[in-house]
């Protein structure tokens, strides 16, 4: 059974990443993506390159969706922002509150990402898609489970179309969160995140960061492999595809891919589940 799939990607720094991108980028049209999602950074730091990166998936004959945060922002910086994207033919958005930079206070006229998603909509009606973050695992500066879940709620109260999660390596987690939600009356799809492990060292230093758990069997044994980085790779494709097989079983409506702007993890493991 075919299931479709998003890919992300993070706006490069130099104009060699951007090359090395549109490369990356052209293999994995292969997967015919529903559409690409481009990462906006909050304080200022990769908001142009995010806008340039989604026009250049648009002229590539893809759906190119930029994140929009509101850490720091106000209501007149997100309209313009809104009008820059429609005339660039986006017609879907990730609205996210954002992380907050070290150091960085909460500023802008936006505390919570379902004010952006409710802005967006009083600004633009029905033009854009809005997708926005979930968290199966629970957001790490969630008061608790309940209060995510109500939050996740508020997003699509306020107008939100889909939810996108946080990666994650235990299927439970993602199907216990969606139970929830339908049990909330909440009916809207939720699409499973999905990292593909690349490295070791990485992984484990950006979902300590993040709240992403990683099981403790699969802690182990990447760091049993030390430097080998074909066995880590062979193994995080077992581990990933394994997941992905038992969401696909059991309804998941689609798979988005956290590229890390990179082709080969993702393909290999689209490769292994019949979608490459």
């Amino acid at each position: 059974m075919s299931l479709p799939l998003s890919l992300e990607f993070f706006p490069p720094k130099t104009p060699e990443g951007v090359e090395k991108l549109r490369a990356v980028r052209q293999k994995l049209y292969a997967l015919e993506p529903e559409f690409c999602s481009v990462t906006f950074g909050a304080g200022g730091s990769t908001q142009e390159g995010t806008l340039d990166t989604v026009r250049d998936i648009v002229g590539e004959g893809r759906r190119g969706v930029p994140h929009l945060s509101c850490i720091g922002q106000t209501q007149e910086s997100i309209r313009q922002r809104l009008s820059i994207y429609r005339e660039a033919g986006v017609k879907r958005i990730v609205a996210l509150r954002g992380d907050l930079p070290s150091g960085y206070g909460i500023g802008g006229e936006f505390r919570y990402a379902s004010d952006l998603v409710a802005f967006i909509r009083g600004e633009t009606g029905d033009h854009f898609k809005i997708a926005v973050a979930a968290y199966p695992e629970t957001h790490p500066q969630a008061r608790s489970p309940q209060a995510d879940l109500d939050a996740f709620a508020t997003k699509v109260r306020a107008g939100a179309n889909m939810g996108i999660t946080q990666y994650f390596f235990n299927a439970d987690a993602y199907f216990h969160f969606v139970d929830e939600l339908r049990r909330r009356g909440v009916e809207l799809p939720v699409v499973p995140g999905i990292m593909p492990i690349a490295t070791s060292t990485q992984l484990l230093r950006f979902s300590d960061s993040c709240g992403a758990e990683v099981p403790r069997w699969i802690r182990m044994r990447l760091e049993s492999f030390g430097d080998d980085s074909a066995s880590i790779k062979d193994f995080g494709a077992d581990v990933v595809t394994a997941m992905c097989e038992r969401l696909r079983a059991g309804g998941a409506p689609s798979l988005h891919f956290y590229t890390l702007n990179q082709a080969g993890p993702t393909l290999e493991v689209c490769r292994r589940l019949g979608l490459a």
